[in-house]
């Protein structure tokens, strides 16, 4: 039985030593709306026509389904966003009971991934009533996920989140777009941290050449690496590397999604 405890505890320690090592300092207090509809069918339509068809979005991951973050997501504010750096992130969220216990799930929580920019009075894409203006931290999130915490009527409602590791199925995914001289990548699904330091690219006639953010989770490079097969590395902003070797082959064209079997 003593033993039992023992390891009871261990595995608790381990579960409060990772989500410390994402938010140090423990509960931060927010507020959160909704969009997108019951069935998510806007949130899918915001994504890809918030700014255009092309951008996809602010992190650019275009239909949340095929890319593998569903409907659990959220648009952040800009005291969140950081201009994209924060794209991919996961956060857990609680319903503040006892701020508000007309319109909150007592005891209800749910994880969600950052994917999406709530911009300042942008009251076409949602009726935030200003709540996404800095310095406010909220979350505009998707129906589905804000009403596994919060009642639909209540419209919004106080929060309690925190920074946890992300959990996604399968590898990390590597959408090219661009040109020649221009390989625009999207970086998606991926685990731990959820959001990118840096990436480093290895044209199979090239060294490692770095990476620049472009905007959200796309990430650019300036070189000529037609018909080569591509290697990428990826650092986490915990810390954490992974390589991608060859996974894209030689033959690759624009638009195409190269899926890896590395997570995380």
């Amino acid at each position: 039985m003593a033993m039992k405890i023992v390891l009871a505890l261990i595995v608790v320690y381990g579960l409060i030593s990772i989500v410390d090592a994402f938010s140090a300092s423990g509960w931060t207090k927010a507020h959160a709306t909704f969009y997108g509809g019951s069935d998510a069918s806007g949130t899918m339509e915001r994504h890809v026509a918030q700014f255009s068809v092309v951008y996809r979005g602010a992190c650019g991951y275009g239909n949340l389904y095929s890319t593998g973050y569903g409907t659990r997501t959220a648009a952040l504010s800009t005291a969140l966003f950081n201009d994209g750096a924060s794209c991919g992130q996961c956060y857990r969220i609680i319903c503040d009971y006892n701020a508000d216990s007309r319109w909150c799930l007592r005891g209800k929580s749910v994880t969600v991934t950052a994917t999406n920019f709530c911009p300042p009075n942008f009251a076409q894409a949602s009726d935030n009533g200003g709540w996404c203006n800095p310095p406010l931290q909220h979350f505009d999130m998707a129906q589905p996920a804000w009403e596994k915490i919060g009642i639909y009527r209540g419209g919004i409602v106080p929060v309690l989140f925190q920074r946890v590791p992300c959990k996604k199925h399968g590898g990390v995914r590597f959408t090219i777009n661009g040109r020649d001289y221009f390989e625009l990548v999207l970086v998606s699904n991926v685990g731990g941290s959820g959001s990118i330091q840096s990436v480093s690219i290895k044209g199979s006639k090239t060294g490692w050449l770095t990476m620049s953010r472009n905007w959200g989770a796309n990430w650019q490079s300036n070189s000529y690496l037609n018909d080569q097969s591509l290697s990428f590395k990826v650092i986490t902003t915990d810390g954490e590397t992974r390589f991608f070797p060859n996974i894209v082959p030689s033959g690759w064209q624009f638009g195409q999604t190269f899926s890896s079997r590395v997570q995380f």
